[in-house]
C-alpha cells in the first residue's frame, strides 16, 4: 500500500503522544517517529560535549555533526547516536532537564525538521510523527493533525508512572511544567490551529484515544 497516510500529532508534555502515537501507528499499519526522541539524543550529544549551555553557536555545530538515527518501528522504537544506542539513555532524568536547552535554539530545530520531513519522505508519507509543531510546522499538509491534550494534574500522573517512581513528584512536576513553559518560546502545541482536531485525554484510557484517533482517519 502506497497511498499517503500522514498523521501528526501535536501536544504538551505527559498528554499521552507517544504511547498514542505508537498504539496508532500500529493499528495501521504505519512507521512511527517519536520527534522528541531526537531532541532528547541532540540533549545527550550537548551533554557529552561538555559546552555550556550559552555556546549556542558550538552546540548547533556539535549536534548537526551528529547522526542521529530514530527506529520507525512503532513495536520497538528506538534511538541512536552515531551508531551507539541511546535508547535508553535520552530517557534519563539528567537528559530530561537540559532537552530544552537544545530545543529553544532555532538552529537546532530548523536542522531537525529537516531530518524529520526527510523519514517522513522515506517512508513516502505513511507514518505517524508526534511531537510539538509537527501539525504547524513539519507537516502542515499531513492527512490528519490531532493536537492532544490532558489536563496539568493527568499529565504529571502520567510522566511519574512511566518513569517508574524513579524521579519524585516535584521534579517530574518540574520538567513538565518548566518544559512546556521553555518550549513554548518556540512552539505553538497548546491550541489546536486551524484544521487541526483537539481531543482531550484526560479521561479517557490508552486504548480509547487510540480508537478515537483512528476513527477520524477518512
Amino acid at each position: 500500500m502506497t497511498d499517503s497516510l500522514l498523521i501528526a500529532i501535536d501536544g504538551p508534555s505527559g498528554s499521552g503522544k507517544s504511547s498514542t502515537s505508537r498504539g496508532v501507528a500500529s493499528k495501521l499499519s504505519l512507521a512511527y517517529l517519536d520527534t522528541g526522541s531526537l531532541y532528547r539524543a541532540a540533549a545527550v550529544a550537548f551533554l557529552e560535549s561538555g559546552l555550556d549551555a550559552s555556546q549556542t553557536e558550538e552546540i548547533v555545530a556539535r549536534v548537526t555533526g551528529t547522526t542521529i538515527v530514530p527506529g520507525t518501528d512503532p513495536e520497538k522504537p528506538s534511538t541512536s547516536i552515531d551508531g551507539r544506542d541511546v535508547t535508553d539513555a535520552i530517557r534519563d532524568p539528567a537528559v530530561s532537564a537540559k532537552v530544552s536547552t537544545v530545543a529553544t535554539i532555532p538552529a537546532v530545530r530548523a536542522w531537525l525538521n529537516d531530518q524529520f520531513r526527510a523519514i517522513i519522505d522515506a517512508h513516502q508519507r505513511r507514518i505517524v510523527v508526534e511531537g510539538r509543531d509537527i501539525t504547524t510546522v513539519v507537516a502542515p499538509d499531513a492527512d490528519l493533525r490531532i493536537l492532544l491534550v490532558a489536563d496539568p494534574a493527568a499529565r504529571i500522573a502520567r510522566r511519574q508512572a512511566e518513569l517508574g517512581g524513579a524521579v519524585d513528584v516535584a521534579a517530574v512536576t518540574d520538567q513538565v511544567v518548566r518544559r512546556d513553559r521553555d518550549d513554548s518560546t518556540v512552539s505553538q502545541f497548546e491550541k489546536p490551529a486551524e484544521g487541526v482536531e483537539l481531543v482531550d485525554s484526560t479521561y479517557l484510557n490508552l486504548a480509547e484515544v487510540i480508537d478515537t484517533i483512528c476513527t477520524k482517519v477518512g
